[in-house]
């Protein structure tokens, strides 16, 4: 799985789990929901984005190889 693929897995199990903890736990949950969101948006501009950093200094690669 490349890097883009692994940062849209992310970002999505972040949303789900934050939507479902503040349905379920505290409203305030949905503040988080909110930045994933923003930074989400923010990198479509910038092409860069701060998960995508951390991606690859855990070893996700850039592109599948073949």
């Amino acid at each position: 799985m490349n890097v883009e693929r692994f940062l849209r897995l992310v970002a999505g199990g972040f949303v789900v789990v934050s939507v479902a903890l503040g349905h379920y736990v505290h409203p305030y949950w949905f503040i988080f929901t909110l930045f994933v969101g923003l930074n989400l948006f923010q990198s479509a501009l910038t092409n860069w984005c701060p998960m995508m950093t951390f991606l690859r200094k855990i070893g996700v690669r850039d592109q599948t190889s073949g």
